[in-house]
């Protein structure tokens, strides 16, 4: 569904610069992302991070508006024309913006809490929860771009294992908590949430490419889609 309305509007060209705009976005989002892991895992220094990502992040917030004025031009000009697609469009700029957030989120985190990870049984989990979002973003930016929907299907299942994934951890460190300092604990809780709650808007965006529109901003009922 969705790859048949795309076809038919990127014949005009409003609207098409603004699908190229959120896959900008995105593509952002993802450079955010994996500096914030790299600064978490004291690869690169916090300082050297800190003004290009919130660069980057001014350039996606930056991008949203131009969604935004895009599809209201669009709109203006073809009055009751496309009007679904053109508000999905606005919804899933938001989801993109608020992924920039939260990798300012995760950079916080390493940024601020130096005491290092200690506890395998949850960073390890956590390491790999990173990986996989990396790919999840590689395959949302793709699926976006062309319009796939194979691929947002298979976004949209890696991020139903990442919420269940980051659900179980907090889980476990609730039950942990007189066997583990403090402040790693609350790291290690932090960072869960906001893995979450990436994965969470990028499957929001995975849901309209596949021409879901009814299902944005619906979560399953543990994602609390209330808590942003």
């Amino acid at each position: 569904m969705f790859r048949q309305i795309y076809s038919a509007l990127t014949s005009e060209n409003t609207i098409n610069q603004a699908f190229e705009d959120l896959t900008r976005m995105l593509e952002h989002g993802a450079w955010m992302f994996d500096r914030a892991n790299e600064v978490l895992h004291s690869t690169v220094p916090a300082d050297q991070v800190r003004q290009p990502l919130y660069d980057r992040d001014q350039a996606i917030n930056d991008l949203e508006r131009s969604i935004r004025r895009k599809v209201l031009r669009y709109l203006t000009v073809n009055p009751g024309h496309d009007v679904a697609i053109c508000l999905a469009l606005m919804s899933v700029a938001k989801d993109a913006e608020r992924i920039g957030d939260y990798c300012k989120n995760v950079f916080e985190v390493g940024a601020f809490y130096t005491e290092g990870f200690h506890v395998p049984k949850y960073h390890e989990p956590l390491d790999r929860t990173a990986e996989q979002m990396t790919r999840m973003f590689e395959l949302v930016i793709a699926a976006t771009r062309d319009s796939d929907e194979r691929l947002a299907r298979k976004a949209l299942d890696s991020a139903g294992q990442i919420r269940r994934h980051c659900d179980r951890l907090i889980e476990e460190l609730f039950r942990d908590e007189d066997q583990i300092a403090f402040h790693e604990a609350v790291a290690y809780s932090l960072l869960a949430r906001h893995y979450k709650r990436v994965a969470a808007h990028l499957a929001n965006i995975a849901t309209a490419v596949m021409g879901q529109l009814e299902d944005l901003d619906f979560y399953p009922e543990d994602d609390e889609a209330s808590a942003d």
